[in-house]
């Protein structure tokens, strides 16, 4: 759990001069050809001091020669005595690239909200919200793969979920719902993990049943039971959820009844050309059926055409989502009508 919850910590930066400390038991013979001046050996620890980053990650490089390690370090700082536990791998990371780990932990981003559409009203219903880095300097999947490199996943979504709180109390309307994403990867101990995000709800006095909170990678998930703890408490809390990914093993009438989310997302892949694609429409039809089923509402994403927009609305489809509708905007426009 130690290792896990320092994901979520509020120091990411490396000291620029300080000790690195290893635990003998794993890398005994690999810390001998450690470049670094050694400072003290015992059974408990090896500590070697740097006396600048670029001296720490030129030694660092040494461990990556024969194999790429798994293992953990302290990082000391000796002026204050704080020990920042971490991988050799995430510490690399953050030492090759503290701009992307400034930014994460910086907040440097906010939120650009893409409409999603009532079909059957062809009204708002709500916004999904989308990271953005200030100036649009790095893009928001390279953004996510350095947090996933280099641990700071949980600090990512923790400051992607506050920035989309905030844009859901400064631009939307009590009524209109905001989705956002969420890696499961990251949450632990649901009860635990999550009363950050409870509290910045009710931080920015947003009504729970506006927030929709969706799951991401669902096909890489292979705990359903902590998923469905995720989702049970999300849902105690007011709020709903959302299953995206329909189709990448999902959508079986068995795991919507286990999960019980309130929308399916469908992927995008689905939606292209559905109008002409049999295939694409057995697979929409199928869908549908269980979604009414169990009484949940399906939401298509990716629409980009007038035909995949009719096609999808005479289906029965309940939301839909995409460029045909409107592209993400740092601002949304109050009234949105359809080309």
């Amino acid at each position: 759990m130690a290792k896990d919850c320092q994901y979520c910590g509020t120091s990411i930066f490396i000291p620029e001069s300080g000790a690195i400390v290893f635990n003998p038991e794993h890398i005994k013979e690999v810390v001998k050809q450690f470049p670094l001046p050694l400072a003290h050996e015992s059974e408990e620890a090896y500590v070697f001091h740097y006396h600048s980053q670029a001296e720490l990650k030129a030694s660092i490089e040494v461990l990556f020669k024969t194999s790429t390690p798994d293992y953990w370090a302290h990082i000391l700082n000796t002026k204050t005595s704080q020990s920042l536990p971490i991988s050799i791998q995430h510490l690399y990371e953050r030492i090759s690239k503290p701009e992307l780990a400034a930014i994460i932990h910086d907040g440097n981003f906010n939120a650009h909200l893409q409409p999603i559409v009532d079909m059957k009203e062809n009204r708002i219903f709500g916004y999904e919200s989308l990271l953005r880095t200030e100036n649009q300097i790095v893009a928001p999947g390279k953004l996510f793969e350095y947090a996933q490199r280099s641990g700071m996943q949980s600090m990512l979504d923790q400051k992607a979920r506050r920035a989309a709180v905030k844009a859901k109390s400064d631009l939307l309307p009590p009524g209109q719902k905001i989705f956002i994403n969420f890696l499961p990867s990251t949450i632990y101990v649901p009860e635990f993990c999550l009363q950050h995000t409870f509290q910045i709800v009710e931080e920015f006095n947003i009504d729970p049943s506006d927030v929709v909170f969706e799951v991401v990678e669902t096909e890489k998930i292979k705990d359903v039971d902590h998923l469905k703890s995720i989702l049970d408490t999300y849902k105690s809390s007011g709020m709903k959820v959302a299953l995206d990914d329909v189709g990448a093993g999902y959508s079986t009438l068995e795991m919507l009844n286990l999960l019980q989310p309130d929308f399916l997302k469908i992927d995008r892949s689905y939606i292209q050309n559905c109008h002409t694609s049999p295939e694409k429409q057995a697979f929409l039809y199928k869908v549908m059926d269980r979604a009414k089923q169990i009484g949940i509402k399906v939401l298509a994403e990716g629409i980009e055409t007038r035909d995949e927009w009719n096609w999808l609305h005479a289906l029965g489809v309940n939301y839909g989502q995409g460029y045909f509708i409107g592209r993400p905007e740092a601002v949304p426009e109050k009234e949105l009508i359809l080309p």
